[in-house]
């Protein structure tokens, strides 16, 4: 017992000093903090692999503190986000988790953490990011207008085009921060499971992509909104109007997610070489509109099972 507890307090300051080193370089030293921003939360994830959540939320509130010392106040929410998600990654390799859990667990964990962050930035330093960076835009928006008035290449309904695109972004900033959480979180734990395998733990894999397939229930969420939304007129800037606006997004995102998995699973099934993958996915970008319809497609009549027996025939 003493000697695990040595291993633990041992392990526990060490994995304390490379995350203080690696916060200190991503804070201090220009192109390599490209690569270590990456890499701050491996030793508080390595770490709560290993041991039990009391040792690790310990080290993880530890290495919060010191981050003060290293950076200042302002150090300190940039240490917070990471060093909880490798608190949350680490714990679900020790809990033998699946990888969706994980991210799913890790994308909630840092949800709450922004908004925290953000609420404590409001009513502590009356600092407000999202209407500053609106008012930025804003300003911007009309330098830019001034600039082809002067040229006599202004449209006429600019400002209306403007004004539109601002609310409609701030109404649907809801949806597309937890999109985008949702992006850097995949693409986070992605970077940090190669790295922990390589140091012996026992990580999840994700089943290939094109194995995706969301519950039918999305499509029938999908319809009621698309309905709701064609026969009730909502108000610009009203509560439902961005309930449905920030329900509508998501959905569509996932029906996307859908039709590219659906692309995915049909060249698999064709034989195609892996780079005709790559290219349908790049494709399917500008082509969105036509891959949510395949993706809607793939969950209404379950097309991959009429792949598949055509196949065998």
């Amino acid at each position: 017992m003493p000697n695990e507890q040595t291993k633990q307090l041992t392990l526990g300051a060490m994995m304390v000093a490379l995350f203080s080193i690696l916060l200190a370089v991503s804070l201090y030293v220009p192109v390599l903090n490209l690569v270590t921003s990456f890499f701050i939360a491996l030793p508080i994830a390595y770490y709560s692999a290993k041991f039990k959540r009391k040792a690790s939320i310990l080290v993880t509130v530890v290495s919060i503190f010191i981050s003060l010392f290293i950076g200042g106040l302002l150090a300190v929410p940039f240490a917070m986000i990471h060093a909880f998600l490798g608190l949350v990654i680490g714990d679900a390799i020790r809990l033998n988790k699946s990888k969706l859990f994980m991210l799913l667990s890790t994308t909630i964990v840092l949800l709450v953490t922004i908004s925290i962050q953000y609420v404590v930035t409001v009513l502590v330093f009356n600092f407000n990011p999202v209407k500053e960076f609106l008012a930025v835009s804003t300003d911007q928006y009309v330098q830019m207008g001034e600039f082809l008035e002067r040229f006599n290449a202004l449209p006429n309904d600019y400002e209306q085009t403007v004004s539109d695109a601002l609310l409609m972004f701030e109404t649907t900033l809801p949806s597309l921060l937890i999109i985008g959480l949702f992006l850097f979180v995949y693409i986070f734990i992605n970077i940090q499971l190669p790295v922990l395998r390589k140091l012996g733990l026992d990580v999840p894999k994700f089943p290939a992509y094109r194995y995706m397939v969301l519950p039918k229930s999305v499509i029938w969420y999908y319809l009621v909104v698309l309905i709701f939304t064609v026969l009730v007129e909502l108000e610009q800037g009203t509560f439902p109007f961005m309930v449905f606006a920030n329900v509508s997004l998501v959905l569509q995102v996932l029906l996307f997610l859908q039709g590219v998995s659906f692309i995915h699973f049909y060249i698999h099934e064709k034989g195609g070489p892996k780079w005709t993958i790559i290219v349908a996915t790049l494709l399917a970008l500008p082509l969105q509109p036509f891959v949510l319809l395949l993706g809607i497609f793939d969950l209404g009549f379950n097309a991959r099972s009429f792949i598949k027996n055509k196949n065998r025939k």
